[in-house]
This record gives C-alpha cells, sequence and structure tokens, in this order.
C-alpha cells in the first residue's frame, strides 16, 4: 500500500528487537561514559573512571525504564 494515509510497519524479529536494543544500551553507555569523562572536569568535577563507570550505570538503567516508559506509553495511545 503506498496510497495517501496508509502505513505500512515493517515487522522486526524479536531476536532483532533484542539484538538492537543491547547494541543501543551498549552504544549509550559508552557515549554517556566518554561524555562525563569530557564533561565533568570543565566543571570542576573529578571522578575515577569506575566512579564515571558507575555514574554511567546508573544513568543507563534510568534511560531503559524511561525507554520502556514511553514506548508502552506509544503503544497505548495507537491501540
Amino acid at each position: 500500500m503506498s496510497g495517501k494515509g496508509s502505513h505500512v510497519y515493517n515487522s522486526q524479529s524479536k531476536r532483532l528487537s533484542l539484538i538492537e536494543a543491547m547494541a543501543n544500551v551498549a552504544i549509550g553507555y559508552g557515549v554517556a561514559v566518554l561524555a562525563q569523562i569530557a564533561i565533568f572536569p570543565l566543571f570542576g568535577i573529578a571522578v575515577s573512571i569506575g566512579d564515571n563507570l558507575a555514574i554511567g550505570a546508573a544513568f543507563t538503567v534510568v534511560s531503559l525504564a524511561r525507554s520502556y516508559a514511553v514506548r508502552r506509553l506509544f503503544n497505548a495511545i495507537r491501540e
């Protein structure tokens, strides 16, 4: 279907969805830690690499919860 207003939803396998989600989390975690290492010193915040890794993990958990809540909200709206 390609008419105006029609929607085509490409279904993704559960396995591929899991791989995508894991890659997204891993990339996000790495970006967060690198950003902290670059930005914290600009604000006079000195933390060890271990602390940066732990802070990144904490924010990753928060991000996962946020992403899940938003996805569920949009699924509820769509139904």
